[in-house]
């Protein structure tokens, strides 16, 4: 099992305080590793930090900004020397705080560019200065592993009939922002993974599907509907390829997209 082991190895998750990002920093913690759990609230980082164990530190960071990108670099070398795993997480995904808006706010022809452009700065603008920042320690270092967390939407265009009630009305649609960010941070691995292939730093994405998180019943039928294991994931699901992703087990592996959808891309 030391082809899982991530002992001495320190790990940042940006956005880690989100639903998947918390087991994302709960898998790298058992699995080992320093965790460094980075979020744009960094008190509640390092409340969560505290819970993981003593030996993990949270810290705020603003995936946007360069300089805190580095800030939180020179923190981490500070404490560990080195950086091993960079797990770039933090997105948007659209919410809309009126649900009776929902609908028409979230439809193409009325999508705010203010949100498409934010989702552009967070989803593929913030990626590529953590990656830059801290993947360009990695290459000094000759070694590192970059998870750059996609979704099935970057694979293929969303159906937006699982939006649909069971009187059949859209109550939502999935707007173009995360398909076409997450689909430019599947590309963005391929030529990170080319460009750093000979520093010895790995770079992948994690595509995960969508995780049940109390979503109304009709929309995880119709979700589940589509999938060849017949639910949606659990936010523990996605543990176990990530941490395949970070170690030694994958050391011949970059470049790759590593699905895990419980089979909506399949079919």
């Amino acid at each position: 099992m030391e082809l899982f082991s991530l002992k001495g190895k320190t790990a940042i998750v940006t956005g880690a305080l989100g639903l998947i990002g918390r087991k994302h920093c709960e898998a790298l913690a058992m699995a080992g590793a320093h965790v460094i759990v980075a979020d744009i609230d960094e008190q509640k980082a390092q409340d969560f930090a505290l819970q993981l164990g003593e030996e993990h530190i949270g810290i705020g960071i603003d995936v946007t900004d360069k300089t805190s990108v580095e800030a939180a670099l020179s923190l981490i070398l500070s404490n560990y020397q080195t950086i091993d795993v960079l797990v770039n997480n933090a997105a948007i995904n659209d919410m809309f705080e009126n649900p009776a808006m929902a609908k028409e706010l979230s439809a193409f022809e009325n999508y705010p560019l203010e949100a498409f452009q934010r989702s552009l700065d967070v989803n593929v603008t913030g990626v590529f200065l953590c990656s830059q920042v801290f993947g360009a320690q990695m290459a000094k270092q000759g070694k590192g592993s970059i998870i750059n967390v996609a979704s099935t939407y970057g694979i293929v265009g969303p159906d937006q009939t699982i939006y649909r009630n069971a009187a059949g009305e859209q109550t939502f649609y999935k707007s173009a922002a995360y398909p076409v960010t997450k689909g430019a941070v599947i590309n963005f691995t391929r030529f990170l993974a080319a460009y750093w292939g000979n520093k010895g730093v790995r770079v992948n994405t994690l595509s995960p599907g969508g995780v049940e998180n109390g979503q109304d019943d009709f929309f995880i039928q119709n979700y589940s509907s589509k999938t060849l294991l017949g639910r949606m994931a659990n936010a523990d699901d996605y543990q176990g390829a990530l941490i395949y992703l970070a170690g030694d087990a994958s050391a011949y592996m970059t470049g790759a997209n590593l699905v895990v959808d419980g089979g909506w891309t399949a079919i």
